[in-house]
């Protein structure tokens, strides 16, 4: 598995993450038993998601730069 599938795995497993961290966290606010960490629950798999998402974002423009690069145009 080369490093694009695997942070393509690594994003769709976050969003799964993050999806049930924010229904967690609504449970929580519904029933009042609202802690902090609760709430912070899902920023962890957010902020990963953020770095995975301008990965893959960035990715076709680095390797779009350095085809160009090499071809000589």
């Amino acid at each position: 598995m080369n490093w694009n599938n695997w942070f393509r795995q690594v994003h769709r497993w976050l969003s799964i993450a993050f999806t049930v961290a924010v229904i967690v966290n609504i449970i929580a606010m519904v029933q009042e038993k609202s802690a902090v960490w609760v709430g912070l629950l899902a920023l962890l798999p957010l902020g990963l998601l953020l770095v995975t998402g301008l990965y893959m974002f960035v990715l076709p423009y680095v390797t779009k730069r350095r085809d160009a690069g090499r071809t000589g145009g």
